[in-house]
């Protein structure tokens, strides 16, 4: 288990982390739409990600820091992917883990694809709006 701030994360993996992301959400899912969002370069965003050996990206989520309205903000789980080899080992529980151990008792959000609110649910995270279509795909808002 691996995390990072992109501040520092050296461009090998950070490449690695994002050529998975593609694979996954936009060659995998069919949904060309612009996967690098800016948002990676944040200060405060925080990379988690396992790989092999090789140092090949398995799976990989972002932490990202929300502003609210009047000065606060909540922390956003996002791009939480494995790649199609490696489904099936835990290596998303693995990663929530270390991405809820860094987000503590503050409040957290995700848009989870609907399939898998269930497994979401497993570490505390509730429906919190209704389901809507992001690139053709049914998500669900959840909080925590």
């Amino acid at each position: 288990m691996h995390k990072s701030t992109t501040a520092v994360l050296d461009p090998v993996t950070l490449y690695r982390i994002l050529a998975l992301r593609v694979d996954v959400f936009v060659v995998e899912q069919q949904c060309p739409y612009p996967e690098l969002d800016g948002r990676d370069l944040d200060r405060e965003t925080v990379h988690f990600w396992i790989s092999d050996d090789d140092g090949d990206v398995l799976a990989t989520l972002r932490l990202l820091r929300d502003d609210l309205p009047g000065g606060d903000w909540e922390y956003r789980i996002g791009r939480v992917c494995t790649a199609e080899a490696a489904r099936g080992r835990g290596l998303t529980a693995q990663l929530m883990r270390a991405a809820l151990d860094e987000i503590g008792t503050r409040a957290s959000v995700l848009d989870a694809q609907s399939h898998l609110v269930d497994m979401y649910e497993r570490f505390g995270y509730r429906v919190s709006g209704p389901e809507f279509l992001e690139d053709g795909i049914a998500h669900t808002p959840m909080r925590r």
